[in-house]
């Protein structure tokens, strides 16, 4: 048995029992299966994309500078930063690694703009926190500048690499702790790789839904500024017909 039928079994297993369906492997199941991986790969390029949610980046900041970045993340999803920070050598004209002396401050916001983390660091570092709001998450580093005396002027690189969703689970060490077989361990990566998945669609559907009432509210108030504009041009159109009326009757014209 190959690996690519492998995998359908074992992918068709994990998502009868995820919406608690009853899985068969019987005649035509193969089929099934090879059809239902098909589907899925068909179906879900992008949601796959999104649930793979990891960026590794490198950027520079000065004394008081502030970087910030946007992250769409769903509800109950969990979040690993992994951060180095080097300084800029003028003699060597390379950057080296930071002296433990030098901090990092990251702060991160939900969507209401509400802080779910404001922490400092040192050098190098690692944080973790929970979405618990779907949305865009922002996140922000900057150095402590009590410690910019090892800058003399210079600038601050900082690697960044954030994991989000079952990416961030570190599955080596759950089969170590759990004494898991391989099998299992795979079973336990697609269980969580659909539960991701199904936290995808549902803030999908979040931000068609949030979408669908702009664009509503949008409408209605395009409407309504149509109706007011067509008021005040009746109105304004009556006026000058009563004043010139008026003016033609004082002038004895009518």
């Amino acid at each position: 048995m190959d690996g690519w039928f492998f995998d359908s079994v074992l992918l068709g297993c994990v998502v009868s029992l995820h919406q608690k369906v009853p899985f068969h492997f019987g005649k035509g199941s193969l089929v099934k299966m090879v059809a239902l991986k098909m589907q899925l790969l068909l179906t879900f390029p992008l949601l796959t994309v999104m649930c793979s949610l990891c960026s590794a980046l490198y950027f520079h900041i000065g004394e008081t500078e502030k970087k910030c970045f946007i992250e769409e993340i769903p509800d109950e999803t969990m979040v690993i930063g992994n951060y180095r920070t080097q300084l800029y050598d003028k003699q060597r004209e390379e950057y080296l690694p930071a002296t433990p002396g030098l901090g990092m401050f990251v702060e991160v916001k939900d969507p209401d703009d509400k802080v779910i983390l404001s922490r400092q660091y040192g050098s190098e570092g690692r944080f973790t926190f929970t979405s618990h709001t779907p949305g865009e998450h922002q996140i922000c580093l900057h150095s402590n500048s009590s410690k910019f005396a090892l800058f003399a002027g210079g600038m601050l690189r900082v690697h960044l690499d954030i994991q989000v969703g079952e990416h961030a689970t570190d599955y080596a060490e759950i089969a170590a702790k759990d004494k898991l077989t391989e099998l299992q361990l795979r079973v336990r990566q697609l269980i969580e790789q659909v539960e991701q998945i199904q936290k995808e669609q549902n803030y999908q559907r979040y931000r068609e839904e949030r979408f669908r009432q702009t664009s509503e509210s949008t409408n209605q108030r395009v409407l309504w500024w149509s109706i007011i504009q067509t008021l005040i041009l009746v109105a304004i159109g009556f006026w000058q017909m009563r004043h010139l009326k008026s003016f033609f009757e004082a002038k004895k014209l009518v």
